[in-house]
């Protein structure tokens, strides 16, 4: 069975954005292991704002990806993405269940927690950029209960950005 993978950047106040829904704070000095990272999925979930933030910063983002969008007011996606509205979980479980390579959870919040809330994330990559925002978008929201995750790797990089690898129990 193929995994679902968050994969994002975090402040270290557990912030995905800024208080304007900034994230000119992420470091883009280098990999940070994203090439590796990216060699191992062949999907991509987007909440409908993260989706729409990407490719309005590039039209067709991830060529390689198939792309799903998770939402319930869009009708069609740009970059050939799949809408999923309604039946969020039995979807995911047949994707999951499909032939290819691990899932990227892009986000967002509100996405991340109905998955994390149902426990269909398998793993957790957070990287920690050494950074206090002290407003903006929290990680985990609305979380329904507790969820228990064991680590299974870290990396250290020169610039202070830490990676944190979680499996669900």
């Amino acid at each position: 069975m193929r995994k679902v993978i968050l994969n994002l950047a975090v402040t270290l106040d557990g912030y995905i954005e800024g208080p304007n829904g900034e994230y000119d704070w992420c470091y883009t000095d280098q990999d940070y292991g994203m090439t590796d990272f990216m060699k191992r999925t062949d999907a991509i979930f987007f909440g409908r704002r993260s989706y729409e933030v990407v490719v309005g910063a590039e039209k067709n983002p991830y060529p390689e990806k198939k792309k799903y969008v998770f939402s319930k007011t869009m009708k069609s996606a740009a970059g050939g993405a799949q809408i999923i509205g309604d039946n969020f979980i039995k979807e995911v479980m047949k994707i999951k269940n499909q032939p290819g390579k691990d899932i990227w959870l892009f986000g967002g919040a509100i996405l991340t927690a109905s998955l994390i809330n149902e426990q269909l994330v398998d793993e957790l990559q957070l990287s920690i950029h050494p950074i206090l925002l002290g407003k903006g978008k929290p990680l985990f929201k609305d979380l329904q209960k507790r969820i228990r995750f064991t680590l299974i790797d870290t990396k250290k990089y020169s610039t202070g950005l830490v990676q944190l690898f979680y499996r669900l129990k």
